[in-house]
């Protein structure tokens, strides 16, 4: 009986040493029982509004992606400016390198990681049908020396197998966002109909290959910018609903863990870049959507605190 009873004393405990759920105190279905979170967390309709929002150049109307880099903010305009420009934190432009050997098909992101940075030239919407698909890799130091020396990652997506023309805006085939993480690069996708994002994953090595689909967020709007604080493997995408509503999109623990999306209070914004130097303050800049008479939002970066809603997790 006292064999029987310390068995059942042993299954009692493991079990209850066990217990998943929603570990995040902030979130609605918050259980503090839990030992191990499973992504499960739910939380309420939020709403943020910037610190500043300040104009930026018209050299930069364009303004496609941007990442912190050398005590700069480094963006880049999505068609035929092959140039990219060095901001202050006000968005002033400090510094300009002219990638001169290479051509502006349409830019629509740029990342990085400790040794090269990575310009997305992917951009995939008035047709859905581009085949010349690629990623340009930049050698940092030969960058801020203005010297670039440019590598080619090209590829294609693995369930992609229609190349016919499309109507403009319907594609599942278009991309404004990815991050690199340790040998990878994640894509991710902008469906224009359905609304969802689709992940994909390929080398981050130069060459030729076919991105491999991975999962599928249904984040109910068109993600056009990722960042990523690889240390605490949270991901940040950014975009817009097709009315205009602006958002933040978190992805806690690298895509395994809780997701939250977050409304930004910039109505009619087309936000195309996301980054951050602590990962508690975000720049965001949007383009230029001028609509005459009805919209005239000129081109701006955006300053966003979100150590309210962060500070826990990075600092666990």
């Amino acid at each position: 009986m006292k064999t029987l009873t310390f068995y059942l004393f042993l299954i009692f405990t493991s079990t209850n040493g066990q217990i998943i759920g929603c570990m995040d105190s902030f979130s609605k279905n918050y259980n503090p029982m839990a030992v191990e979170n499973d992504g499960s967390c739910l939380y309420k309709s939020l709403k943020i509004r910037s610190q500043y929002s300040i104009r930026l150049s018209d050299s930069i109307r364009e303004t496609s992606g941007i990442i912190a880099f050398d005590n700069l903010l480094w963006t880049h305009n999505d068609d035929h400016d092959k140039t990219i420009y060095g901001l202050d934190s006000l968005g002033k432009i400090q510094k300009k390198v002219v990638l001169d050997k290479v051509v502006n098909h349409d830019w629509e992101e740029i990342s990085q990681d400790s040794s090269y940075l990575y310009i997305g030239d992917f951009g995939n919407n008035y047709s859905g049908n581009r085949t010349d698909l690629h990623i340009l890799k930049i050698e940092k130091k030969s960058f801020l020396e203005e010297t670039p020396i440019i590598e080619t990652i090209s590829f294609r997506y693995s369930d992609q197998s229609d190349f016919s023309l499309k109507k403009h805006n319907t594609t599942n085939f278009d991309c404004e966002a990815f991050i690199v993480s340790k040998d990878s690069i994640y894509l991710f996708t902008k469906q224009w109909e359905s609304t969802k994002t689709s992940i994909y994953v390929l080398p981050k090595q130069s060459g030729n290959y076919i991105a491999q689909f991975k999962d599928s967020l249904d984040i109910k709007g068109l993600v056009t910018g990722a960042t990523y604080i690889e240390d605490k493997k949270l991901i940040a995408l950014c975009g817009y609903s097709k009315m205009g509503k602006s958002f933040l999109y978190l992805l806690y623990d690298f895509l395994s863990g809780n997701k939250r999306k977050i409304e930004l209070q910039l109505s009619f914004h087309q936000i195309e870049g996301i980054t951050t130097k602590d990962g508690l303050h975000y720049y965001l800049t949007n383009e230029s959507l001028i609509r005459k008479p009805v919209l005239n939002t000129p081109q701006q970066i955006h300053y966003f605190d979100l150590s309210p809603i962060l500070n826990s997790y990075l600092h666990k």
